[in-house]
């Protein structure tokens, strides 16, 4: 069976003055950070050894979080961006087979983000964006931001929302649990709010044909669908987007498994918001990439809907 893994994380030493700090107070243990960035800076021999020996035909690579959203100067964040663009580019280049990419933007100047994205996708050949939550604290449901929803409808192409391993801000009720901060739970609250943000701010109402991704099974929202679906008619009028909040997440939000290798999760997502916008990932280098794709291999599905979640739905949606 093809597989095709849709969030494979990659680096560039350098491109991120901040990076090397932030990677510094990571709360993980020194050996598996290490292990983390010795293949985040691989983009051929590791790389390419890992997916053979597990049956990875296809990474869609992504610039690794922190990413160019902790940058201050925009005019710094514009030239990291593009010098992340080149480097991911060359390297689908010589591997045109194996990999393709989303683009990193830089949101800190909206203008310039779009002049980036239609560069990345029409020169580059990119399939799409990913992004990583937040903005130095500014979302992407702000006015700011319309022109890069505009132009992402315009050509076609996903956002996928990450999480941001710097949190805007700081939650009362994680002090003393940092397991909580990080992926375990923080992580997915956060994102998932984001995605919530986009929809209750209108921003698929007016960009019908946006659409983003969402790891970790779509960050639990496909779970709370009837439970968000409940509260649609207490919102008042002049505040009520067109539908109700799960025909967004059935027709904007394409749901990835990255990081969540359980049975039970996949099919409720896929029960939640349907076998054709549910499609594989692993997470690699932070994830395990034979638990992934025995995990997919060993999934209780017909064989053509298995086809679709591992590669079917990434070819059609990301034109790969």
């Amino acid at each position: 069976m093809r597989i095709v893994a849709v969030e494979e994380a990659f680096s560039v030493p350098g491109a991120i003055r901040q990076e090397e700090a932030i990677r510094q107070h990571m709360a993980v243990p020194e050996a598996i950070k290490q292990e983390w960035f010795r293949r985040l800076d691989d983009l051929t021999e590791l790389r390419l050894a890992d997916m053979d020996a597990n049956g990875v035909d296809v990474q869609v690579l992504s610039y690794s979080t922190p990413g160019v959203e902790v940058i201050e100067d925009p005019a710094e964040a514009v030239a990291a961006a593009r010098r992340i663009n080149n480097h991911l580019a060359k390297a689908i280049a010589a591997h045109p087979t194996r990999f393709a990419g989303f683009a990193t933007l830089p949101l800190q100047d909206p203008k310039a983000a779009v002049v980036e994205l239609r560069r990345a996708v029409t020169e580059l050949g990119f399939k799409g964006v990913l992004h990583n939550d937040h903005v130095r604290g500014h979302y992407l449901d702000e006015p700011r931001f319309r022109p890069v929803w505009r132009e992402l409808e315009r050509l076609g192409v996903t956002l996928y929302l990450h999480p941001a391993v710097v949190p805007a801000d700081n939650w009362h009720v994680f002090d003393g649990y940092p397991v909580l901060v990080g992926p375990s739970w923080g992580w997915t609250a956060t994102t998932g709010a984001h995605a919530l943000r986009l929809i209750y701010g209108g921003v698929f109402d007016e960009f019908p044909r946006a659409s983003v991704m969402l790891g970790h099974m779509g960050e639990l929202l496909p779970f709370q669908m009837a439970r968000l679906d409940s509260r649609y008619d207490q919102v008042p009028a002049e505040h009520r987007i067109q539908h109700l909040p799960s025909y967004y997440l059935r027709n904007n939000v394409y749901v990835t498994t990255s990081g969540v290798m359980s049975h039970a999760a996949l099919l409720g997502a896929v029960h939640a918001v349907g076998v054709d916008r549910v499609l594989f990932s692993i997470d690699y280098p932070f994830e395990s990439s034979a638990e992934a794709v025995g995990f997919l291999r060993s999934a209780p599905y017909a064989p053509a809907d298995l086809a679709s979640i591992a590669h079917g739905n990434a070819e059609r949606v990301l034109r790969l």
